[in-house]
């Protein structure tokens, strides 16, 4: 689980600078002014909740369960290696020595 870097406990010593347009910059602070954050705690927030998302979709696999049902199957009655994967393990090893 991820430390929450929201608390007091973390100092905020790291500055992060962009450059947007004024039509983004009213953007923000509309959105900023209507959840009751100022602009930095506004875009600070956004972008850590979208780098959390961002970094969970890569990181976990997430299957219906149909998909659940055929990954576990094929784990547990592995299909017949084909011709060519044969072949490609003969090829493989000759060039390895294994």
């Amino acid at each position: 689980m991820q430390a929450n870097t929201d608390t007091p406990r973390h100092t905020r010593g790291a500055r992060l600078e962009a450059r947007i347009s004024q039509e983004q910059k009213a953007l923000f602070q509309q959105a900023a002014l209507l959840s009751t954050r100022t602009l930095s705690e506004f875009v600070v927030a956004s972008a850590q909740e979208a780098a959390r998302r961002i970094i969970d979709e890569h990181e976990n696999v997430r299957l219906t369960r149909d998909e659940q049902l055929r990954f576990v199957n094929a784990l547990l009655k592995p299909p017949a290696p084909s011709k060519r994967l044969r072949q490609a393990s003969a090829q493989y090893r000759a060039t390895t020595g294994l």
